[in-house]
């Protein structure tokens, strides 16, 4: 049957203005344009809307977000984390203000759903950025360390996470690093490699992932060396996943849940001619990703979770039986 490649699949039926304006806000339609997308979508239901009613509507957005990004954290723990850097096709009004990447942050409370933390803008790569972000959410009550965080390798996170969270475990992102180790790679081998790098993420254990590291490592080294070096850099971190239940793998190796939230709406290279207000943008992106955190998949195996929290160790997956 028909589906519609223009609206990601959560969009594709929804009736909520709350849904569909943020997602042509942020794909570059302006106010008076989103009038009359809106009525395309909508159809008569839209009929009366106008540029002044989604102004107003926008504004009670803005507020919306400023209350939530200052709301406590004191009763939250969350397990896990997830971090990445967005960019999207909004041309910020500033003609100085370079901050056009909007970081997110989502954590798995310890009931196993999964939340949006915090978001702003700033540089995707800088330590700095992260760092601000990062003792936003200390300050708004989050002192307890989550166990694993999972994230590119080139976000500054790292470095910002190591300082104000030093107890918790480093995840890199199968779906980045296999993009990365691809784009040093000819196309004609990307079908073969791709199939290499599952063999390890998708191994039943640390040992025959190791293996199937190795084989990639020896097929792979003399004739692209870059390729290689950008996977056993982070081998470490890319098999953390190992020491945590099994039920979590599918979860952990991945900032799977933030990509497919923006998927259809960023743009990395082109921007579009209009400008937008910082604040606009950042209410915009909080909406859109307000509306996806309903579909957000719940952790498998949740009856686990406490035991993480409790620090009990996990090999392979499995829970580690004391002799």
């Amino acid at each position: 049957g028909f589906s519609s490649a223009i609206l990601p699949p959560y969009l594709r039926r929804t009736q909520s203005l709350d849904e569909l304006i943020p997602w042509l806000y942020l794909r570059g339609i302006s106010t008076e344009d989103s009038t009359e997308a809106l009525q395309g979508l909508l159809g008569p239901q839209a009929k009366g809307l106008s540029a002044t009613n989604i102004v107003r509507l926008k504004e009670s957005w803005q507020q919306e977000w400023k209350d939530w990004s200052k709301q406590s954290l004191a009763e939250k723990v969350y397990v896990y984390l997830w971090a990445d850097g967005i960019y999207f096709n909004i041309r910020l009004e500033e003609p100085d203000n370079n901050r056009q990447c909007i970081l997110v942050l989502m954590g798995a409370t310890a009931q196993g759903r999964k939340e949006l933390i915090a978001l702003t803008d700033g540089y995707r790569e800088s330590a700095d950025s992260w760092r601000e972000l990062l003792l936003q959410v200390k300050q708004r009550g989050l002192t307890t360390s989550p166990k694993v965080a999972t994230g590119d390798g080139a976000l500054g996170f790292w470095t910002a996470l190591r300082e104000l969270y030093p107890q918790t475990r480093e995840q890199r992102c199968w779906v980045h690093k296999t993009a990365n180790i691809l784009d040093k790679m000819p196309k004609s081998l990307h079908e073969k490699a791709k199939a290499m790098l599952q063999e390890i993420w998708m191994a039943p254990g640390r040992e025959k992932a190791l293996k199937a590291f190795d084989l990639f490592v020896q097929t792979f080294e003399a004739k692209y060396p870059k390729a290689v070096e950008c996977l056993v850099k982070d081998q470490e971190v890319l098999l953390t996943f190992y020491d945590f239940p099994a039920e979590h793998w599918i979860h952990l190796r991945t900032t799977n849940p933030i990509e497919s939230t923006f998927a259809t709406v960023r743009l990395r290279t082109v921007r579009t001619k209009g400008s937008g207000s910082r604040p606009a943008c950042l209410t915009m992106v909080f909406k859109l990703a307000q509306c996806a955190e309903k579909h957000w998949r719940r952790l498998n195996g949740q009856e686990l979770i406490p035991e993480v929290i409790r620090g009990v160790k996990f090999v392979d997956g499995l829970k580690e039986i004391a002799a």
